[in-house]
């Protein structure tokens, strides 16, 4: 039976038996100029999407997206991969075009940096370190301890300011900080996530089974890749693809990423189409109020005395937090 070696799974180890090659992280200067993303047959097949888990550790559920196995390992029908993640790409378009946002889950050692930056590109939340029971179901609390990170970051900063009356000593600044240090490693990338989001994408629903629980009690739609070994019908959208690979990990994740922002710009276009829609047809304008001045020539016209929106965001609270 293989072992663990130098940091790799099992399956890694056999993967590269087989000839695929499983790289520790992304170099940032390879990742330029590939925006917008392609997932064909092609880039799945080069990112090693097809490789599953051994042959004596899959899931039954599994099987209808099972080409076949060579060398002990089950191979993934990419067929069928590429029709799911059409239909899960649909879906994030969908839901970011209403002004929805996307949560990136991926806690495993390879997932943690692409999740980061492909969330953040995207302008969406991710949770890369361990997570937190009840960060969906119990989203008041967390808002609570996101609230005091941030009262501490705030008191920090006042007690480095000459001018301010807040001093801390050497000792209560090394605590606070030790706490803001937990506190951003936990929350930090949901610290803005002011409501919950409108669909979840999870790179390892084994790994991550309480985020998908918690995303499904609450009727959460769920984008997930599913290995061999992997049950898909706990998800909304399982895509059949290696979970493991850090290339395979790298393209869903910036696919979808791709997808939210298609997303959010079709959201903006209807935002400022509407807000075209809402003008009145016959708005004031400088000058006898006809819109053109004695020579026939236009007037600008005033701004509208319609009241901008208020801020939906919560006013920060001047109190500091307990220490």
């Amino acid at each position: 039976m293989l072992g663990d070696r130098g940091g790799l799974t099992e399956k890694e180890e056999r993967m590269e038996e087989v000839g695929s090659h499983h790289q520790e992280g992304v170099d940032a200067s390879s990742q330029q100029n590939i925006y917008p993303v392609e997932i064909s047959i092609q880039s799945l097949l080069k990112a090693g999407a097809h490789f599953g888990h051994q042959t004596d550790k899959w899931n039954p559920k599994m099987a209808k997206y099972i080409y076949g196995a060579k060398s002990g390992i089950h191979i993934i029908n990419l067929d069928l991969t590429l029709k799911a993640w059409r239909e899960a790409r649909k879906a994030v378009v969908n839901a970011t075009a209403r002004g929805g946002s996307v949560l990136f889950v991926g806690t495993k050692r390879q997932a943690r940096r692409i999740v980061e930056e492909e969330s953040k590109r995207c302008g969406g939340y991710y949770v890369t370190s361990r997570w937190l029971g009840g960060t969906l179901t119990n989203f008041s609390t967390i808002k609570k301890s996101v609230d005091r990170m941030k009262k501490l970051n705030e008191l920090l900063e006042k007690s480095q300011d000459e001018n301010s009356d807040i001093k801390l000593n050497k000792k209560e600044r090394l605590r606070i900080t030790r706490e803001i240090t937990k506190l951003e490693n936990s929350l930090g990338g949901i610290k803005d996530m002011r409501s919950l989001p409108s669909i979840v994408l999870v790179t390892d629903i084994r790994r991550e089974e309480i985020a998908v629980r918690e995303a499904r009690k609450l009727h959460i739609p769920v984008i997930a890749l599913v290995d061999t070994n992997c049950d898909p019908t706990i998800v909304d959208y399982p895509i059949p693809a290696n979970d493991d690979g850090v290339k395979t990990l790298r393209l869903f994740c910036a696919a979808v990423a791709d997808a939210a922002l298609e997303g959010a710009e079709i959201y903006k276009a209807s935002f400022v189409k509407q807000r075209e829609q809402d003008k009145p047809a016959d708005a004031p304008s400088v000058g006898d109020g006809t819109g053109e001045n004695g020579n026939g020539s236009p007037e600008v016209a005033e701004a509208s005395d319609k009241p901008e929106e208020a801020g939906k965001g919560e006013s920060a609270e001047k109190a500091l937090p307990a220490q």
